[in-house]
């Protein structure tokens, strides 16, 4: 009863966030078409406004705070549970040859379900070229681009720190627990000391994460989802969205395809079980990034959920997931793929079939290098941009345009990545032999299953 009410509530507070989040925006628009922006302005400081720019440092920004508040306690616990999560599900795998052949199950999932997204994006992306759909025109737009790029290849070094400490102090490191968990999980298998204190304290730590996961989401978790999703379509002008409404509205719908139908067919092909279940089990961990923007802050309940619903047994939930959320970025390779073809064609460049194969190789890279926290895709794009060349004023100004438009599209995309990581866990669970069909199969509130 519990979890049906903490899903009924998220989902209300869901549709209950974006209707308010609308009306804000329509208030907003119809206030500056007056001439009463001062009282957009103190509506937007007290309600809206990110305190922590030199812009709000007289705001008050309510919603602001409960929804910064509820992702920094998700996030507070991320590296501790990832870490010890690792360590625990490594030495648990008594068999070395076991571990191995999870971790080759894992990448095989993850590299052809990222497979599939790349050839259906790139089909989509190159019809939409051979239709002049990216063939918009940019007036007066700033070319001003807050972006930095950089060798996506650069993750494989970081995944290796120099200081224990420090790789393990930041949240965009996750990469660097999951390498000193498995380091660590190694090397208590080789002392194989039963009674080791270290291992009792790692199984300690991960309890302590599971009690405060529990506690905040039970507890904030509708409200901060409603403040969150107010304040996304709340600070949103008209403008942008009309400039880019067929880059929008066309990523917006690959995504949804992908995710609704996309994932169904890995899920059906890799083990034969009814994807139904698996949809209407996953929803409420898809809502819930779509309204946290964040991987990283929908670990704790993608992983109470592919557990305890969909019935992926413990010790592959916590390799499979952790690892996921680092390297198996579908959602963001879609996006970065068609918005560098939008923002070529919109900028006058040729696309080929070879440039599109080097574009998505590019954004496959990038995308395993794209921190799981809130907008982090759209920077990381830039990356796609300077490895194809893609950098004249046009090009650098309908980045801007993307870069202003583009949260909406960064929660639908982590929400495709998150449901990516449960499906390649329940196709590696099930190959172990490990998956409980049962509860995978199980019905809440009814008494009867649905057939394929």
């Amino acid at each position: 009863m519990k979890k049906n009410d903490l899903t009924k509530k998220i989902f209300i507070a869901l549709i209950f966030g974006v209707g308010i989040g609308i009306l804000f925006l329509i208030l907003r628009e119809w206030l500056i078409l007056n001439g009463k922006i001062e009282v957009w302005s103190t509506i937007n400081s007290l309600l809206f406004q990110d305190i922590t720019k030199d812009e709000g440092s007289k705001a008050i920004g309510i919603l602001y705070i409960i929804g910064q508040l509820f992702i920094n306690s998700l996030q507070l616990i991320i590296i501790p549970m990832v870490f010890t999560s690792i360590i625990i599900a490594v030495t648990n795998i008594e068999d070395s040859k076991s571990l191995k052949r999870i971790s080759i199950k894992t990448f095989l999932g993850f590299g052809l379900s990222s497979l599939l997204a790349l050839v259906y994006v790139s089909i989509i992306g190159m019809i939409g070229y051979k239709k002049n759909l990216f063939s918009v025109v940019i007036n007066s737009v700033s070319t001003t681009a807050n972006s930095t790029s950089s060798n996506p290849l650069t993750i494989l070094i970081k995944a290796i720190p120099q200081n224990i400490i420090s790789g393990l102090s930041n949240n965009g490191n996750v990469l660097v627990a999951v390498f000193l968990g498995v380091t660590f999980a190694l090397l208590l298998n080789k002392l194989n000391e039963e009674n080791s204190v270290i291992k009792k304290g790692i199984i300690e730590l991960n309890k302590m994460s599971q009690i405060f996961l529990t506690f905040v989401i039970d507890k904030f978790a509708p409200i901060a989802i409603f403040s969150l999703l107010v304040r996304t379509f709340a600070i949103y002008g008209i403008d942008y969205l009309k400039i880019a409404s067929i880059y929008f509205s066309l990523t917006a719908v690959t995504l949804l395809i992908f995710l609704f139908v996309g994932y169904p067919f890995i899920v059906w092909i890799s083990t034969g079980l009814n994807p139904i279940y698996f949809m209407k089990k996953i929803l409420n961990v898809a809502m819930f990034a779509f309204s946290t923007s964040s991987s990283a802050a929908s670990l704790p309940i993608n992983t109470k959920t592919t557990i305890e619903k969909l019935g992926v047994d413990e010790i592959t939930t916590s390799f499979v997931l952790p690892m996921g959320m680092t390297v198996n970025m579908n959602g963001t390779a879609i996006m970065q793929v068609l918005a560098t073809m939008f923002i070529a064609g919109v900028a006058g460049y040729e696309i080929t079939v070879f440039n599109l194969i080097t574009i998505s190789l590019l954004a496959l890279l990038a995308s395993v290098g794209t921190p799981a926290a809130p907008g982090s895709g759209a920077i990381i794009l830039f990356t796609v941009l300077s490895g194809m060349g893609y950098s004249n004023e046009i090009a650098v100004s309908a980045y801007a345009i993307i870069l202003g438009i583009n949260r909406p599209l960064e929660m639908l995309l982590t929400a495709l990545n998150v449901v990516g990581d449960s499906a390649v866990a329940v196709y590696v669970s099930n190959s172990e032999g490990k998956l409980d069909v049962n509860k995978y199969y199980e019905v809440e509130n009814k008494n009867m299953k649905l057939e394929v």
